[in-house]
């Protein structure tokens, strides 16, 4: 028997094997293929950035010009200036932040604790009328709140006439208006979420002699973070940018929010400071970036997580 030789080998090896060259050929694509199974997303997605990011951008450059117009800015960055930056410290842009945030910053706290004590209420417990009770829930949630913007209005001003804090241009009673629809789809996200968390945690913790309300805080609470990120998220987002309740509750200057104030000035088309507009517009967008920037782990695992029906 002849011994195979390590010449042999190879080219034997070599006559079976495809070459190198063989197989980046087969891996390489030709342009039209490329384009039907790859290339036309890379299309769409350039698409996509260069228009939501456009509008941005000329915000930003009106911000920067001197002239004060929106049509002044037709050449982005033509000049560039600080000046509106600095006349919004002549204004009241600054106790607007500070009004927005608070009342931004209140009602999500109150969206989370309300919708997280229902949601745990819907899911941990069976009593009459639970189902009943999602579903008016959900279908109350139909009916957006500025509806009721005739009905808020008259409330509040026979309100104030017996408690004034509650009355009208008062910022508790536009987060008491705010917490009135705290409830809806951010309790069916958590009622959702809440779901994947396994009873028997809650039935071994009331084993070692817990109560409901410490399984709750200590226990529940913390494992269904994820989704109290995402739901306070939202909370702060749509609060810190609502116009309509806000323009109705809020009467005087002192107390108005971002969203009436930077109204206030463009309202007017005669008078209208676009420059301080845009300057205002881009400072009023940071905390919402940082605040999603922060959260930003907890939301795409909140989110499909409380998809998932236990």
């Amino acid at each position: 028997m002849a011994i195979p030789t390590p010449a042999t080998t190879a080219a034997a090896a070599g006559s079976s094997a495809p070459s190198s060259r063989t197989l980046t050929d087969h891996r390489r694509m030709r342009p039209r293929r490329w384009f039907t199974e790859l290339g036309w997303r890379h299309v769409v997605g350039v698409v996509a950035v260069v228009y939501a990011a456009f509008p941005l951008v000329y915000v930003l450059s009106a911000s920067l010009s001197e002239n004060g117009t929106l049509t002044g800015s037709n050449t982005l960055f033509a000049d560039v200036s600080g000046a509106n930056y600095a006349e919004l410290g002549t204004t009241m842009f600054w106790t607007w932040m500070a009004n927005t945030l608070v009342i931004a910053v209140a009602t999500s706290v109150g969206t989370v604790l309300m919708g997280a004590a229902a949601a745990y209420a819907f899911s941990r417990f069976r009593f009459a009328g639970r189902r009943i009770g999602l579903t008016a829930l959900l279908i109350v949630q139909m009916f957006p709140q500025m509806l009721a913007f005739v009905a808020i209005f008259l409330l509040l001003l026979g309100l104030g006439n017996v408690v004034p804090v509650l009355g009208l241009n008062s910022k508790i009673a536009l987060i008491a208006v705010y917490l009135g629809g705290a409830l809806g789809v951010n309790t069916f996200l958590m009622y959702g979420f809440f779901n994947t968390v396994p009873r028997e945690l809650d039935e071994a913790a009331k084993i070692d002699g817990a109560t409901h309300s410490q399984v709750y805080w200590t226990i529940i609470l913390r494992l269904v973070a994820p989704i109290l990120a995402v739901v306070a998220l939202l909370s702060f987002i749509a609060t810190f940018g609502e116009f309509i309740i806000a323009r109705i509750v809020l009467t005087s200057e002192s107390n108005w929010t971002l969203a009436v104030g930077l109204y206030g000035w463009v309202s007017s088309l005669r008078e209208a400071n676009w420059g301080l507009f845009t300057a205002g517009a881009v400072i009023s967008a940071l905390p919402v970036l940082a605040l999603f920037l922060y959260l930003q782990k907890y939301i795409v695992g909140g989110l499909t997580a409380g998809s998932v029906k236990g």
